[in-house]
């Protein structure tokens, strides 16, 4: 039985009792996650594939350990030019171990809410409120040049 699970952005495709390394999860090591974003399941032979994810499949897992991953160095050079910088990254990392691929248990559905009182539904039904369109601006009145009289 295999899975491809969505994992903080990247998509893994997990086993049971498997080791992975996955970007650093807000977790302390020790401590238990599951992952709801189940995109594909594969149950000896038996595929399920998810729009955009498989309802009513989690995946739980244990963290193990958080890690720095190996050095990347950039160095970027133009020739001729007395340019040249370097850079180092190192990726913070989340060892993980897969504990279970499995159905989520159905939760319990909640009391039916009661009926809107009439003087709730009046007080949340919005209100009409007349607009008043502005004037319009009338055509400019022609200037009458008064003669002067000497």
């Amino acid at each position: 039985m295999y899975a491809i699970v969505d994992i903080a952005g990247q998509q893994f495709k997990v086993e049971k009792d498997q080791k992975y390394f996955v970007h650093q999860l807000d977790a302390k090591p020790g401590s238990k996650v599951t992952f709801d974003n189940v995109l594909l399941l594969d149950d000896k032979g038996k595929v399920t594939v998810g729009s955009p994810s498989v309802s009513g499949v989690q995946v739980t897992a244990k963290i193990e350990q958080h890690l720095l991953g190996d050095k990347v160095l950039v160095f970027k050079k133009k020739r001729r030019k007395g340019y040249a910088v370097k850079n180092g990254h190192r990726q913070r990392l989340t060892e993980i171990t897969v504990q279970e691929i499995g159905k989520k248990v159905a939760a319990k559905k909640a009391a039916p809410k009661k009926e809107e009182t009439k003087v709730e539904a009046t007080k949340s039904a919005p209100k009409k409120v007349a607009v008043k369109k502005a004037p319009t601006k009338a055509a400019p009145k022609k200037a009458v040049k008064a003669k002067k009289e000497s």
